[in-house]
């Protein structure tokens, strides 16, 4: 029983409804065998009252023509009871007792309606009472002669308590019967439908996830119910092995013949790197999320460079995508296991959609990972919160992610890539479970220096769980440098800072820096000519930008106290302050995402930034009451908006106080589009983002120094267009060269070809 629980609940499920409608039937039956069988045995205790009682009436009837402290004398040992017969007593018609057995007396409540009953109805009367021993029956026959009324009432009085016990002895034995015949149904019917139906078809799911995932020649399986479904599957699986092999050789033909790293070249990296293997993304964010809209569920996609990126490799593998089902409608139009296909117009891949309750949200997510990792590792004066209870609700949400993807692979071969800081654990539990996995776990955000993740009550933890990947992804160097410096200071480990390494309990875990990208413009369905020129007049207009000869920088940002907004805005003021000539012929547009406004550090500082906005907007006040100096905007902004602004805007500024990288400074390079096209526009660029290191032709600045920035501003603006276009050509070429495609191919591919063990010995910095 046990096993067809745990192995076929569909036909455990069948097998239940059967045996239960069985087993009611039976008890049915049973009960109606039973209530039969009492109800014979209380007719025939009748008749044989009403033969005893005739045969006494006689005698009865004389006795009563004598007083009635003779009655009891005259009727002799004819009133005394035997075996199931308590006895009998004569009655006058007001029901006093004149005479009766030894046991009876104790009746005479209930005989004294059985006597009144009789004598209503001139006949005789039947009744059940319960008595001092249990169940009793009384016969109550009147005493007359004929044609006149009734001088008396004889009633005979037997015990029934063997008709209980028949009755209890046929109720237990109609349960047994129950009982056996629904385990029976049980048992036959789970069993012959596991055995004829659920077994073949789990053996030929089982012979499908081999085909999908190991090419295999096998045959599908024989002895299936409907004999078809065989010969259509060994069709199906020729032309599916026929599609791998041509997808495999086009794959080989892209990566000869292409150049730029595009979709179809990823897509023909991904195929050749995995070899069959399944591949599988982690993140907090899904790709696929459903909202309501009017009462209906509708399908969202989340803006994310991530989705971008692994989107198409997915589509291209058919692969898995683990993350948190955030969306209000996703669960119901998810499966019980929380699996949809995706797309949904086209399915290509399962994500697999993890629950997780309000509670664990904010203890998981915007607890620990957000007031305590976040302000952690971006070294900006925020100081970091760790609580036991978020501590314990990021555990638990880890694990409940981990033990999403292993019952989801099952027992097969997968590349596993983890994302960011959310789930810094995932890698450890995963390798605890399956060691053989391929794990890789790359880390969007800054690693601070050893002494500033020291603050980290569970820095050891988090340590350990990264390092069951095998290989660990940053953007920079100097992040890889910061953590294997964490380790060497904080783990038990073996180094080998040559092939950068770390040895942990005899698996290997290797550090590499991968800078991440953007996607080119074009493929985002952004609006271009005619129609971008119509979409930047009309935001214009909406926001108050309409001073002819205006010029326009743009800030993008999540609000975030990381992205130096504020810093941003003394930078604007310090520049209008410096350069008076520049008032009422530029403004500063700040597009302001709001986000984690559960934090109350996060609300506060929208308030602040609008304070301050319009505190500078007051210190400069215009002629006519149309220019500002700051404009700013906190909303959602679609990507057709941002585009728009990037494309109107001949100053972007990224003013981060410590970031990663930063992918708003490349998606303004990719948006001022080929060089002698349009105004190139110039990037002003803090030192402390990663996207410094590959775009040194931006104006880099330090945030922190108010004076340098606003000088930058005024430089920017005054800049020779054919600098401006120099240096603009220099980055788009990097960016392009170097785009989202690129960084998931080097991460995948480098993931797919690691080894557990280093190639040269490793030195012991512990």
């Amino acid at each position: 029983m046990k096993n067809l629980i745990t192995r076929s609940p569909r036909s455990l499920r069948f097998g239940v409804l059967i045996a239960v409608i069985g087993g009611l039937a039976t008890a049915v039956i049973s009960w109606q065998q039973v209530a039969g069988e009492r109800r014979t045995g209380l007719d025939d205790l009748e008749r044989r009252a009403g033969v005893l009682a005739h045969r006494v009436s006689p005698t009865a009837l004389q006795a009563l023509d004598l007083p009635d402290d003779q009655v009891a004398s005259a009727m002799a040992d004819r009133l005394e009871g035997h075996s199931r017969l308590i006895g009998l007593a004569v009655c006058r018609p007001d029901g006093r007792v004149v005479a009766s057995g030894p046991g009876v007396p104790e009746f005479e409540p209930a005989m004294r309606e059985a006597v009144q009953q009789a004598v209503a109805q001139s006949g005789e009367a039947g009744s059940l009472t319960r008595g001092p021993g249990g169940p009793t029956h009384l016969f109550a026959v009147p005493l007359a002669d004929p044609g006149q009324p009734a001088r008396g009432v004889l009633v005979v009085l037997h015990d029934t308590v063997y008709l209980d016990d028949r009755l209890t002895r046929g109720m237990l034995r109609g349960a047994m019967w129950t009982v056996g015949v629904t385990a029976l149904l049980l048992l036959f019917t789970a069993g012959g439908s596991w055995a004829m139906f659920e077994r073949p078809l789990h053996k030929l799911a089982a012979w499908m996830r081999r085909l999908r995932f190991g090419n295999m020649q096998e045959a599908p399986p024989r002895g299936l119910a409907v004999s078809r479904l065989a010969d259509e599957s060994e069709h199906l699986a020729a032309s599916f092995r026929a599609s791998r092999q041509r997808e495999r050789v086009e794959a080989e033909d892209t990566l000869r013949s292409e150049r730029a790293w595009t979709r179809e070249r990823l897509r023909a990296h991904a195929i050749d790197a995995l070899r069959g293997q399944q591949l599988v993304v982690v993140s907090n964010r899904e790709p696929y999320m459903h909202q309501m809209r009017d009462g209906r569920p509708q399908l969202v996609m989340p803006a994310s460079g991530l989705v971008t990126a692994l989107d198409p490799v997915l589509r291209a593998c058919g692969g898995l995508w683990v993350a948190h089902g955030a969306g209000d409608a996703d669960k119901q139009t998810a499966n019980a296991s929380g699996c949809i296909a995706v797309p949904p117009s086209d399915p290509r891949y399962t994500l697999r959609r993890v629950w997780i309750s309000k509670d664990e949200e904010q203890g998981y997510y915007y607890g620990f990972s957000n007031e305590g990792l976040w302000p952690l590792c971006h070294l900006t004066h925020e100081r970091p919160l760790f609580r036991a209870s978020d501590w314990d609700h990021y555990v638990r949400a880890n694990r409940r992610f981990a033990d999403a993807v292993l019952e989801e692979i099952g027992n097969e071969n997968a590349v596993v890539m983890v994302q960011d800081y959310q789930l810094a654990l995932v890698p450890g539990m995963l390798k605890e479970k399956r060691p053989d996995l391929r794990v890789g776990i790359f880390w969007h955000i800054p690693w601070p220096n050893a002494e500033a993740f020291r603050i980290c009550p569970y820095r050891v933890e988090i340590l350990h769980g990264m390092l069951g990947a095998d290989l660990i992804g940053f953007h920079l160097q100097q992040h890889c440098n910061n953590f294997l410096d964490t380790v060497d200071r904080m783990v038990e480990a073996r180094l080998d800072w040559d092939r950068f390494a770390a040895d942990l309990k005899g698996h290997t875990a290797v550090v590499r820096p991968f800078p991440i990208s953007v996607q080119a413009w074009s493929e985002k369905d952004v609006a271009t000519g005619d129609v971008l020129a119509e979409h930047i007049d009309l935001l214009k207009q909406q926001h108050g930008l309409t001073t002819p000869g205006l010029r326009i920088g743009v800030g993008v940002d999540r609000i975030d106290y990381t992205k130096g907004i504020a810093e941003r805005f003394r930078a604007v003021d310090r520049f209008f302050d410096k350069h008076p000539e520049h008032r009422g012929r530029f403004t500063f547009v700040q597009l302001g995402a709001p986000s984690r406004t559960h934090i109350p550090r996060y609300r506060d500082l929208v308030n602040e930034l609008e304070a301050m906005a319009d505190a500078i907007n007051w210190k400069y006040p215009s002629e006519n009451g149309d220019w500002k100096p700051i404009r700013l905007l906190v909303d959602h902004h679609d990507a057709q908006t941002v585009h728009a602004f990037m494309q109107a805007a001949e100053v972007c500024i990224v003013s981060s106080l410590h970031d990663g990288m930063n992918l708003v400074a490349k998606e303004y390079v990719a948006a001022k589009g080929a060089a002698g096209e349009g105004e190139p526009g110039v990037l002003i660029l803090s030192e402390f983002a990663g996207a410094a290191r590959d775009l040194p032709e931006a104006l880099i600045i330090n945030p922190y120094d108010t004076e340098e920035f606003a000088a930058a501003i005024n430089t920017a603006i005054v800049m020779d267009p054919k600098e401006k276009r120099q240096r603009m050509t220099r980055m788009r070429v990097r960016v392009e060269g170097n785009n989202i495609y690129r960084w998931a191919a080097d991460f995948l591919g480098a993931l797919a070809h690691t080894k557990d063990k280093p190639e040269r010995a490793v030195v012991d910095r512990t």
